[in-house]
């Protein structure tokens, strides 16, 4: 058996029986700092039509420093089925990992703590997709599109879903169902995948959920996309806000390369390309003044592209107020995915080759309902 998931031996096998209607499923909800959105995120789950006594929810709180463990103990006294476990290694992996220790479930579902479920069915339409599909894992789109949103969340919602705003590879934005790649959208698993392929990598800060769903690639695995499933997030409130989160993506995107160097993707590195040719064309127009129209003419090409693009997609939403926001928006996702890239690749710090205990994290306990 595999030693990071001996766990196995402390799952009760009553609640571990796997059928079409009502696997038993865990809800892994990593979070840090998320006490405006938990509390709305807890609400949805709990009023799902699931079960009650067929699910869990396991909340992995790295060491908040707002009200969030205090919102998510008072869920805790509401519901038998709500955990609260701390996660001293503060980052997503390793509070993913520590849930996954000490979940019950089947199926283990992953869910952040700032999200929209509008479907009252959608442990439902989790534990039927696998059934209908017989895959090993399910993937869903995730649009940010979420209600209430203010003007500026709208235009990011806008510029994500845009073949400008994120990775042509991706399928986290479409629609549809069929057997995918599982890499940008996996989020739920039989609990086999885990024993085949090993926990979370708990190095990564960004983009371990494409780590781990790589090696879910390499193994054989199959991922079943289905629209069904989608959640919405809620994409961040600030310009400064969305520059950071893409700093993040791209430094954990190279981070990926170091360790799995066939991820390699051209289309993925134009942000850091675009971003060099942006610093150092001044510097080279000064030393080959001929360069010079060229670098203008690249960057004129580039505005160009991004008003265009600005125009369409508050045409196609019906939003014109969006207009002056989105050239704003595409900037900070290209420069700050750019930044990311060529900021680890440069000065960031030699990723470890992990070993199995280096993987392992913890999972203390914190308050369950009697």
């Amino acid at each position: 058996m595999n030693r990071e998931l001996a766990l196995e031996s402390r799952i009760d096998p009553s609640r571990r029986a796997l059928t079409p209607s009502t696997p038993f499923i865990s809800v892994i909800v990593p979070v840090r700092n998320e006490e405006a959105f938990i509390g709305t995120t807890l609400k949805q789950l709990f009023n799902q039509r699931y079960d009650p006594a067929r699910f869990e929810v396991i909340v992995a709180d790295g060491r908040s420093t707002d009200a969030t463990r205090e919102v998510v103990a008072v869920w805790c006294k509401h519901h038998s089925n709500l955990l609260l476990i701390d996660n001293p290694k503060v980052w997503s992996s390793a509070g993913r990992n520590a849930a996954i220790r000490i979940a019950q479930g089947e199926i283990i579902l992953l869910v952040d703590g700032h999200c929209e479920i509008k479907d009252r069915n959608y442990l439902d339409e989790v534990a039927a997709a696998f059934a209908r599909s017989g895959a090993n894992c399910l993937g869903r789109p995730q649009p940010l599109d979420v209600t209430g949103a203010s003007r500026l969340q709208r235009a990011i919602a806008a510029a994500r879903s845009s073949r400008l705003g994120h990775h042509p590879a991706s399928h986290i934005y479409s629609d549809g169902e069929g057997f995918v790649p599982p890499q940008s959208v996996a989020i739920a698993y039989h609990r086999s995948v885990f024993e085949t392929v090993g926990l979370f990598d708990e190095s990564f800060d960004a983009c371990e959920d494409v780590e781990f769903n790589h090696r879910v690639d390499h193994a054989g695995l199959r991922c079943f996309f289905t629209s069904r499933v989608q959640l919405r997030y809620i994409p961040r409130s600030s310009l400064k806000g969305l520059f950071r989160q893409m700093v993040r993506y791209g430094r954990g995107r190279i981070r990926l390369l170091r360790k799995h160097p066939d991820t390699f993707s051209a289309a993925g590195f134009l942000p850091a390309a675009f971003l060099a040719g942006v610093l150092l064309g001044p510097l080279v127009s000064l030393l080959m003044p001929p360069l010079a129209l060229l670098y203008a003419s690249v960057l004129g090409i580039y505005g160009a592209v991004l008003v265009w693009t600005s125009i369409q997609l508050a045409l196609q939403q019906k939003q014109l107020a969006l207009l002056p926001l989105l050239p704003l928006v595409f900037l900070a996702i290209h420069f700050g995915a750019g930044t990311g890239l060529l900021w680890e690749t440069f000065a960031g710090r030699q990723q470890r080759r992990e070993a199995p205990d280096v993987l392992l994290g913890t999972a203390t306990p914190v308050r369950r309902a009697a």
